[in-house]
Formats: C-alpha cells, sequence, structure tokens
C-alpha cells in the first residue's frame, strides 16, 4: 500500500517520506474528487468537535442532562475520552509511510493501537473473574461460561432425517465461522506479506501450532478448508484479483477514485530470508509475531468467554490487520534500508507491545484452565525444531564470518 514511486525519495529523506501531504505534493497524483481533504481544516473541526462535545455532555444544561445511572455517566465519559484522544490523533498525531487512501486514516489507526494497548495493559491488572465480567460493559452476551461444541460428532455429508437440509453438516462447515475466518485470513496476510513462500510458511506454521490446542484437533478433523480455492492468486508482480478488471470501461474519474483505496502498484515484496543468518532471524520473528497473534485469538476468546461468533472477535482481526498494514511496511523498509532507518516505526512497536501483553493476558488468565498437559509428541516436536534452528543458525554463522575472514 506504498506508492513504489516514493522509495527513492524515502532512501533521501526518510523523514520527509512520512509526512503524507509532502509525499501526495511530490507524487502530484491526488484524486480530484477527495483534493478537498488534504486542506488543513484543524481549526475547523476543533470547533465542530466542541460542539459536538457540549451536546453530547450537556455542559449548558447540567440538570436535565443529569443521569442518575453512575454506570452510565462513566461509560459515557470513557468513549468521550477516547474520541477525543482519537480526534487529536486523525488531526495531530504524525503521519505513517501509508498515503492511501488519506494519511489522517493511518493516524487514526495508530490512535486505535494505542487505545487496545492501553486497554489491554488495564485487563492484565484485574483477575481472571472480574476480567470475564468487565467484559460485559463492551457486548451485553458476554461475562457468560462458553458452552462446548462438538465439531466431531456428525461427520456425514449427507444426513437424510434432517428435517431442514439433508445436506446440513455441508453448509454448516462452509460457513462456519473459522472457516471463513481462514479465508479472509489468507486473502489479509497475502495483502500484508506480498510473498506466497511466506505465506505458505505462516499457513503450515499455523497448523502446526493449532494442533497443540485439542479444540484446534477436533475442528481439523472436520474442516473443509484445505479444498477451498482462494480468492487470488500470487504471481510475480504482485496479487491480481480477478475483480481488478471490472472497472476497465469505467469512466476514469471514478476509476481514480475507487484507486485511491488501493495501492499505487501490487508490487511483490522481497524479504530475502536466505541473505544471511541474521535476515533470517529477522524474517523468522515476523512469522513468530504473526503466529502469536493468531494463536492469541483463540486463547483469548477461551479464557474471556467471548463466543467465536461474538463482533468482539471480528473487531479485534479488522483493527490488526488495520494494524499490520503500516507495520509490515515499515519493517520491510527497515530490513531493505538499514543505512537509512535506524530503528524499527512506531506500528513495529506497537505492535509488538500489543503482542506481548495479549499473550501475558492468555498466560495469567490461562492458568489452571487447561487440566491435560501438552502432548509429550508435540513438546518433542517443537524441541527439535529450536535445537535444530539453534545448530542450523550457528554452523551458518560459522561459515559466514569464515568466509568474510578470507
Amino acid at each position: 500500500m506504498e506508492l513504489n514511486g516514493l522509495r527513492k525519495m524515502r532512501r533521501t529523506d526518510h523523514a520527509d517520506q512520512a509526512n503524507g501531504d509532502l509525499a501526495l505534493a511530490s507524487v502530484g497524483d491526488v484524486d480530484p474528487w477527495t483534493a478537498w481533504a488534504y486542506k488543513p481544516r484543524t481549526i475547523s473541526l476543533l470547533l465542530i468537535g466542541a460542539c459536538f462535545l457540549i451536546w453530547a455532555s450537556g455542559a449548558l444544561d447540567p440538570e436535565s442532562s443529569t443521569s442518575g445511572d453512575v454506570v452510565t455517566s462513566v461509560k459515557r465519559g470513557v468513549w468521550a475520552m477516547i474520541a477525543v484522544f482519537l480526534g487529536y490523533c486523525l488531526l495531530q498525531a504524525p503521519s505513517t509511510i501509508l498515503i492511501r487512501p488519506h494519511p489522517a486514516i493511518w493516524r487514526l489507526v495508530h490512535g486505535l493501537a494505542i487505545v487496545y494497548l492501553v486497554a489491554l495493559t488495564f485487563l492484565l491488572f484485574q483477575k481472571r473473574d472480574d476480567a470475564r465480567q468487565f467484559m460485559k460493559f463492551l457486548h451485553p452476551d458476554l461475562g457468560v461460561e462458553l458452552p462446548e461444541r462438538s465439531y466431531g460428532a456428525d461427520c456425514r455429508f449427507y444426513v437424510p432425517e434432517n428435517p431442514t437440509s439433508r445436506f446440513k453438516n455441508v453448509w454448516d462447515t462452509l460457513f462456519d465461522e473459522f472457516v471463513l475466518a481462514h479465508i479472509f485470513g489468507w486473502w489479509g496476510k497475502a495483502i500484508l506479506i506480498r510473498n506466497q513462500p511466506l505465506l505458505w510458511v505462516l499457513s503450515v506454521g499455523f497448523e502446526l501450532m493449532e494442533s497443540g490446542d485439542r479444540r484446534g484437533v477436533i475442528w481439523e478433523s472436520k474442516d473443509l478448508r484445505r479444498v477451498t480455492p482462494p480468492l487470488f492468486s500470487l504471481r510475480s508482480g504482485g496479487l491480481k484479483f480477478f475483480f481488478w478488471h471490472l472497472g476497465r470501461n469505467a469512466y476514469s474519474q471514478v476509476k481514480r477514485t475507487l484507486e485511491q483505496f488501493t495501492p499505487a502498484q501490487w508490487d511483490k515484496d522481497e524479504w530475502h530470508p536466505l541473505l544471511g543468518p541474521w535476515r533470517f532471524v529477522q524474517v523468522l520473528s515476523l512469522c513468530i509475531v504473526f503466529l502469536t497473534i493468531e494463536l492469541n485469538t483463540f486463547f483469548l476468546k477461551f479464557c474471556l468467554w467471548v463466543p467465536p461468533r461474538n463482533p468482539l472477535i471480528v473487531y479485534r482481526l479488522i483493527l490488526w490487520w488495520l494494524i499490520a498494514i503500516p507495520t509490515t511496511r515499515e519493517y520491510n523498509s527497515y530490513l531493505q534500508d538499514r543505512k537509512l532507518v535506524k530503528k524499527v516505526g512506531a506500528f513495529c512497536w506497537l505492535s509488538l507491545a500489543i503482542c506481548i501483553v495479549e499473550l501475558l493476558i492468555c498466560i495469567k488468565f490461562g492458568h489452571g484452565l487447561y487440566p491435560k498437559p501438552m502432548p509429550m509428541w508435540l513438546v518433542i516436536l517443537w524441541t527439535s525444531v529450536g535445537i535444530g534452528l539453534v545448530i542450523f543458525l550457528i554452523v551458518w554463522s560459522w561459515k559466514s564470518l569464515g568466509r568474510k575472514r578470507r
């Protein structure tokens, strides 16, 4: 989602490239229909926001707006506090390296990431039962123990005795939330990574990590994900969706407006994991963070009693996807331009911090919830993989040092 034409400018002046308005001015490619959005109107929006605060808080008429419910007042105050912070991020936070559809969108995502990190930190300091009841403030259906779901009770394709549909098992499997999540997950990660071998590493690695969860093993025995055709194809030039050509005959202006919500070019990212031992560790670290975030989804919903179809899970996944878009751009820039980019970007730092806090919540709240230990074969497998990686990296580093000395 980064304009390829800006890469030369990033090499010469990475700080200026972070400013979305300057980047757009240098490219000169602004949609005429949305050009008004790039003019500064911070004071006007501040006054509009103040009017909304006056209306929502009842500042001019405190007697009629006072509510006897303390919980409602506190909830409204917290949401207003978050809205004010996000409004500040939208207008005044530093821009990222992404400029489409608008730099302000990614400033808002940056603010959402900070709010999510702060909320997770608050949740981490609570007791498990209190945290579960606290989730009721986010959704009224939460705070109730999850019923056990069985995926392997009936694996027949044809169920003649079912009154609603004789292929009920097939339809339930095709439209299961986990199947849809994996399909859209593949699509989302393809946009982020843009590298087919790395995508396969993430897919196989997730299946291996998921095998340690008993519920995941049961579901894997019945799912149809392995035969589900992907919605996209990764080619040498990058990603090319089948609906990309639908706008060929549309008006050029409408097409340009729609393209504002897409990258300027679907290029293929080059991660070069075999460039050297240290680059291999860096790319491997990216894969580990991706897999940890995906695995946290299962443990968070189990520890906090969040049903799979609850909208909070969807909101979290969408937020993570939005955060991951600039994160992968920043991390790839950090790997490719180490001489100019001395440190990882703000989104990389935020993503790693959120991943760590989520993992700490899973560890703390999951204590005592898993009476059965991990299967011995799985422990041996991961121990062998870890030892093999360490030996491989030591030998590779030793050979690399020997070549440099020559």
